[in-house]
């Protein structure tokens, strides 16, 4: 019942008009007038109202809903995998591969390169950063692959840093780091519980008590447990000690309402597959215009100028129809609004976390403080912190309750189980979910 965060490839963009070959004006327009089956098609622009008291209006997130054509045979709190897409980019998706197929490499050398120029600058937009600062990737994880790898400011001496919550891949590439630039790595493991306050102060003594650090590995938002860490302030400080951070904004950025600025940090790796709702195999990666020259080209890359952001990463022929696709994310991503999907999101964690926090042998690894966390958190039972206990624990809450959850390890106490709700989620799904906790505690 295991799977993997990012084992399928990624990619990026965003784009307000399209021509493709004479035909799709914008994604929006594009979809008028074609019924899914569940739900019209307009797109469900969210109602003048704080976004704390819209997280509790059923009949708006029902016709949220109702934009996901979704057929599983449980409840699916596993969301963090990937996001669905709403019924528009799946519709747009089969729309742009039509074209593709039909005009097939006259498309391609022609006009591809105006409509993907297009999409940069919408995405630029909507993060808050130039277009001149963002290349299109097939995922954060390749993103961020290319920016750590790339990094050449190292020398033998130095050292990187990262944490247990960091991604896999990412500690990877940072381990990588000691053949690549001949540096130290050092790990750390964030405090647990963790507190607002306790984390910053924990990034402040690792970095005093390692002077050696150049380069430090942060996540916005933990796979693992789901911590939203206080990237902006440990960022500030890093950078206060000549410390350059590399944020992996991969779970973050869609349903957390911020922009690239707002890390204080010269390099972030974003998913669009996550939390905008685009198709898999969307991404892209920011790099601080006055810090280009600290990324090496992708392997030399020659395509783009030195001083072009998209020398950074060569990609090859991607599924370009991915990335046409990213507009209509936006568009549905901007109707929703991204305040009103993080309070939606937060109260439909809120609301399963409230009825088992009490459980006394059940450990929730988020505290409750809405600054740290989003809609991802996962729990712990007391005593069950290997990968065959974690399974049996999903297993039972798949077969006995028909709720879907995912086993995390690499958290240095142990093992987690990860619940992240997606916007078709019902409050009534969260409360199958704390019973089915509750009876599983009591078993494990």
């Amino acid at each position: 019942m295991e799977l993997n965060r990012r084992n399928l490839v990624k990619g990026t963009a965003g784009l307000g008009t399209l021509a493709v070959g004479g035909l799709v004006a914008s994604p929006a327009q594009a979809h008028e007038g074609r019924g899914h089956g569940h739900g019209g098609s307009e797109l469900p622009n969210a109602p003048r109202t704080p976004a704390e008291r819209l997280a509790r209006d059923e009949r708006y997130w029902r016709s949220v809903a109702r934009h996901f054509r979704m057929d599983m045979p449980m409840t699916n709190f596993e969301n963090g995998y990937f996001g669905a897409n709403p019924q528009i980019v799946r519709d747009t998706y089969a729309e742009k591969n039509r074209i593709i197929q039909e005009q097939n490499s006259w498309f391609l050398r022609n006009d591809y390169e105006k409509h993907i120029t297009e999409v940069r600058a919408r995405l630029a937009k909507a993060v808050g950063c130039s277009v001149d600062e963002i290349a299109i990737t097939r995922g954060a994880t390749e993103a961020l692959q290319v920016m750590i790898g790339g990094y050449n400011k190292l020398k033998p001496g130095d050292a990187v840093a990262y944490a247990d919550l960091d991604y896999d891949s990412m500690q990877y590439a940072m381990n990588w780091l000691k053949e690549r630039r001949g540096v130290d790595v050092i790990t750390t493991a964030i405090p647990e519980p963790a507190t607002y306050q306790n984390v910053i102060d924990h990034y402040t003594k690792l970095l005093s008590d390692n002077p050696r650090i150049k380069l430090l590995l942060l996540t916005h938002i933990s796979h693992r447990t789901g911590l939203k860490v206080p990237i902006s302030e440990i960022s500030r400080m890093a950078a206060e000690r000549g410390v350059d951070t590399v944020v992996d904004a991969a779970h973050s950025w869609g349903h957390v309402d911020f922009d690239v600025k707002d890390l204080n940090s010269p390099f972030v790796g974003f998913n669009l597959h996550k939390w905008i709702g685009a198709p898999l195999g969307c991404g892209f990666l920011y790099i601080q215009k006055d810090r280009l020259g600290d990324i090496d080209r992708h392997f030399a890359d020659e395509d783009f100028d030195a001083d072009d952001v998209r020398s950074r990463i060569h990609t090859g022929t991607a599924n370009s129809a991915n990335y046409l696709s990213i507009p209509a994310a936006l568009d549905f991503h901007h109707a929703v609004g991204a305040a009103n999907k993080f309070a939606r999101l937060q109260y439909l964690r809120d609301r399963w976390v409230k009825q088992v926090v009490d459980v006394p042998n059940l450990t929730v690894m988020t505290p409750e403080d809405h600054r740290m966390y989003g809609a991802l958190t996962s729990f712990r039972i007391d005593g069950n912190t290997t990968r065959e206990q974690s399974v049996a624990i999903t297993d039972y809450l798949t077969n006995e309750w028909g709720v879907f959850t995912v086993r995390r390890g690499g958290v240095a106490k142990g093992e987690v189980i990860r619940v992240t709700p997606a916007l078709y989620n019902t409050p009534q799904d969260s409360d199958l979910l704390a019973r089915a906790l509750k009876a599983a505690a009591r078993r494990f």
